[in-house]
């Protein structure tokens, strides 16, 4: 056999066992909880199958810091139920800026086991700003809360969104009926761009807008400066505060 031909056996038969390492290495797939929204099973199960589902797992501290948040779609019930929007061209679907320093901080009032915390997916691009906030991801918005009150009753449930996901709370707000607004526990936005607007249906006292004074998307404008960026570092504190409060988890 040529050096060559070798050679080429050699690196075959590395791949083979690569490939195989690679597949032993597959984690089994998890259950997931047959309760949720949007992923709801087709068929009702014969009246004499006893159907065993495992939940979710409860969110802690540390995996809050991820920019995508699934607790209420994949089963979660907790005491307290945040459902956040991100702002224009942030990631996952809670973003980075301000979405995870919020939600730690809220976990480490009320505790991370009793937190439910959920993204809104929506296109997050700069047209849904300039239209006054995405149409789909604001019907979806309304849908998360309607469905978090559905599916946890004793949840209490608090909007939330950061700039152009300010204009979901907004938006999703004006859409529900009143005994659900009525319903949330808090509203509350980051660098909201309808400063001066009621969140509607939610009582005054439960909404908190957070805007700094040189923030130029607070003032209805476009231009985004510094003073919109920290939010998270300035204020994640100060929100948590006023949900825990509101929520009587202080």
């Amino acid at each position: 056999m040529s050096a060559i031909a070798f050679l080429a056996l050699v690196l075959w038969l590395l791949v083979l066992i690569s490939a195989s390492t690679t597949a032993r290495a597959l984690p089994a797939p998890k259950p997931t909880a047959a309760v949720i929204i949007h992923r709801r099973s087709g068929h009702a199960p014969a009246a004499a199958t006893t159907t065993t589902t495992t939940a979710a797992p409860a969110a802690t501290t540390a995996n809050l810091a991820s920019s995508v948040q699934n607790g209420l779609v994949d089963g979660q019930c907790g005491a307290l139920t945040v459902v956040f929007a991100r702002g224009t061209n942030e990631q996952g679907n809670v973003g980075t800026l301000v979405g995870p320093p919020f939600l730690q901080s809220l976990a480490g009032m009320v505790g991370a086991a009793n937190l439910v915390a959920q993204g809104v997916d929506y296109a997050a691009d700069v047209q849904g700003f300039l239209v006054g906030g995405d149409p789909t991801g604001s019907a979806l918005m309304a849908s998360l809360v309607q469905g978090a009150m559905t599916q946890c009753p004793a949840t209490k449930v608090v909007m939330a969104g950061y700039s152009q996901g300010g204009q979901l709370v907004h938006n999703a707000a004006a859409s529900l009926p009143a005994n659900v607004t009525g319903a949330v526990t808090a509203a509350v936005i980051f660098g909201d761009p309808n400063n001066g607007t009621a969140v509607a249906g939610v009582d005054a006292a439960k909404t908190l807008i957070i805007c700094h004074p040189n923030d130029n998307i607070c003032m209805h404008g476009t231009t985004v400066l510094p003073a919109h960026l920290t939010y998270g570092s300035i204020n994640a504190a100060e929100a948590a505060t006023f949900v825990a409060t509101a929520a009587g988890m202080a």
